[in-house]
This record gives structure tokens, C-alpha cells and sequence, in this order.
């Protein structure tokens, strides 16, 4: 969820050792830069490796992550003379780690999140983590209580960016997140971040695998007040859900407490403005903030 607990303030190991979330970064913006050299917009570019404009948008915003066949064909249509194709091998060993890399109070929702064919969030205090911006993800555990080591901060942040690459598995799981309006208002990290960040909800929102919707403000009082949690369906075991409260991960199993929390999810649900009327509402805001 949003990794709200507290409990570390050391750095728990060097800060992103094996540097997956860094090399698709790199990637990415050598992508932007080979482009803009060759005089490309993102349009022309989708056009002439078959895939759509949105696509290469949301590759060089960090959406997406570049995969190896793209990477193949951009290094021709864009004359890298081999830069991009030596990074995939190590794109595609990136692409095959599973391991989790999370302090030990996260570790089992991460590894059932990786493994999970449905993620249904409810988000009432912070942004989900699978949604977070690099720079919204870095602000919040800037301002963590106690205060965290710098170097753990790089680590949770890195950590936190490598768990998005979920929207990249084929069969993709089923994702709906419910945001409460609120989100869409707080400016966590000053407006500019705060901008990248609703871009961010527009551009998942997007997806075909995806549906996000928004609880307006004028739906006043409803069923999950109490806070954010996640619906979380494994592959060959029952549904879980899991919230956090005050630095207490809790991860739920009890089928009849499960069955609450999912109750709770789809009222919700039915509460909150369509996917259609959600991103339009998200557009207004970020409208508004320019």
C-alpha cells in the first residue's frame, strides 16, 4: 500500500544494488534524447515502430517499461548504432527478478503482491505505492517520522518504483484502484511534483488493464472512512487484504474479515464517479494547477 510504517531508520542494505529501477531509467531517457536528435516527435516515432503514440509517452514519463523487443526495433529506427541494443540483455534479466526488496514488516505483502492476478486498492490518507511518482515517493519518505537515512530513502524509493513494473506483466492482473478526491487536491511535494503526479493517475488510468476511479468530495460520509486497504487475489490461494494503521502493517487472511473488506470495496466502487468521469475529473484538476 503506501508503506506508511515507520520502523526503519538505518539503511538495511546499500541503497539499490543491483540498480534495476536505474538501468530502465537510464534506458528511457536515452530513448527521449536518441529521439530528439533524430528530429522525431513521439508521434512519428509510434508510427514507425507500429505501436502508439500513448505508448512512447508513457515509456520516456516512466509509465511503461521499455521492452526488449521495442528496444530492438528503436535501435534501428533510430540509428543508436547498437546503444540500446546492448542493454537488453540486462533489461531482460531485470524483467525476469522476482525477488522482493523490502524491509521485513513489508516483505509478505510485497511477495503476495507480485504474485497476485487481481490488486483492488482503496486509497483514503496517500497515494498507493504502485501509483507513486519517483519524485512524490521520494517527498514522502523525506518527511517520514522518525527520520530515515538518506540511503534508505534512495533504497525505499528505488524499491517502491521497482514493485510498478507489475503493470508490465503479460497476463497482465487485474488492477482497480478507488481514490478518495482528497488525493487529487494534496500537493505533496509542491505543485510541480504535484502535476506529475496526477499526469501519473491519468496515464495508468489509461490503461486497458486498468480502471481508477475517484470519490468525490460530495458523496460526503461512506462505508471506508477509516482508511485506505488493498484486495489482493494470489495465484492458487484466496483472496487476502491488507491495511496499515499508525506504522502496523496487517495483512488479513481470515476468510470472514476478507469477506468484509471486499463488501466494503464494492460499495465503494459503486459509490465512486465512472473510470470516464474519474480521468476527466483528474484533467480538470491538473488543468486547474497549470
Amino acid at each position: 500500500m503506501n508503506d506508511l510504517s515507520d520502523r526503519e531508520e538505518r539503511p538495511e542494505r546499500p541503497a539499490e544494488v543491483d540498480g534495476t529501477a536505474h538501468l530502465f531509467h537510464t534506458v528511457r531517457k536515452q530513448i527521449k534524447v536518441l529521439r530528439e536528435a533524430a528530429g522525431l516527435s513521439q508521434k512519428e516515432l509510434a508510427g514507425r515502430l507500429n505501436v502508439s503514440e500513448d505508448l512512447i509517452g508513457a515509456i520516456e514519463r516512466g509509465v511503461r517499461t521499455p521492452q526488449p523487443d521495442l528496444l530492438e526495433r528503436a535501435d534501428k529506427v533510430l540509428g543508436a548504432r547498437g546503444l540500446l541494443l546492448v542493454a537488453i540483455p540486462d533489461v531482460k534479466e531485470a524483467l525476469k527478478k522476482v525477488r522482493t526488496r523490502h524491509p521485513d514488516w513489508f516483505r509478505d505483502y510485497a511477495t503476495a503482491e507480485a504474485a497476485s492476478e487481481a490488486i483492488h486498492q482503496y486509497a483514503h490518507q496517500g497515494v498507493p505505492g504502485l501509483l507513486q511518482t519517483e519524485q512524490h515517493a521520494r517527498e514522502v519518505f523525506t518527511q517520514r517520522r522518525p527520520l530515515l537515512h538518506e540511503a534508505t530513502i534512495e533504497k525505499r524509493v528505488q524499491d517502491r518504483l521497482s514493485r510498478q513494473q507489475i503493470f508490465e506483466r503479460w497476463p497482465s492482473p487485474t488492477f482497480s484502484f478507488i481514490l478518495d478526491q482528497n488525493l487529487l487536491h494534496r500537493q505533496v511535494g509542491g505543485p510541480a511534483v504535484h502535476r506529475e503526479q496526477l499526469q501519473r493517475f491519468v496515464d495508468i488510468g489509461r490503461l486497458r488493464t486498468v480502471e481508477l476511479q475517484v470519490v468525490p468530495f460530495e458523496r460526503g460520509a461512506h462505508t471506508v472512512m477509516e482508511g485506505s486497504f488493498t484486495l489482493l487475489h494470489p495465484k492458487g490461494r484466496q483472496q487476502i487484504a491488507y491495511h496499515e494503521a499508525y506504522g502496523r502493517p496487517n495483512l488479513i487472511t481470515d476468510p470472514n474479515q476478507v469477506r468484509i473488506m471486499a463488501e466494503r470495496c464494492g460499495i465503494i466502487r459503486a459509490q465512486a464517479l465512472a473510470p470516464d468521469e474519474s480521468l476527466a475529473l483528474i484533467e480538470k484538476t491538473l488543468g486547474e494547477l497549470r
